[in-house]
């Protein structure tokens, strides 16, 4: 199996995280984690833009498959086998994308954009005139 053929069977299981997003039986780690994954899948904003070539593809073939992976291992297999059944047809014409799941992830842009400016503005030099 070819990384790309990986990659599209994890995304696969986007809605089956999505229901053990919402399962009582899921550990609240595990939530924690297919809620940051959940809202990455169905956002239309990526945290790595696609109008960089090389690095939007990568998004599509490694960040979001390893969101899922992770998420999956911390959902204990019953439940993740519950919830795999129950998901079967809930996205059948395609996952829907909502705007409101891009907010975490234009958060995160906000943080890094502030982190680069702390990080320019407190490394300049500072010049001081005596009158």
């Amino acid at each position: 199996m070819t990384l790309k053929e990986r990659a599209q069977s994890l995304k696969r299981d986007i809605p089956a995280v999505f229901l053990a997003l919402k399962d009582k039986d899921t550990p609240i780690s595990a939530k924690v984690l297919a809620g940051i994954t959940v809202c990455y899948a169905l956002s239309p904003v990526d945290l790595i833009p696609d109008f960089i070539p090389v690095l939007g593809y990568l998004d599509d073939l490694i960040l979001l498959p390893a969101l899922i992976a992770l998420t999956v291992k911390l959902i204990p297999g019953e439940v993740w086998e519950r919830n795999r059944a129950r998901s079967e047809h809930l996205w059948e014409n395609g996952k829907p994308k909502k705007w409101y799941y891009a907010i975490p992830i234009c958060l995160i842009w906000l943080m890094i954009l502030w982190l680069g400016v702390q990080a320019v503005c407190g490394k300049m030099p500072q010049v001081h005139f005596r009158v």
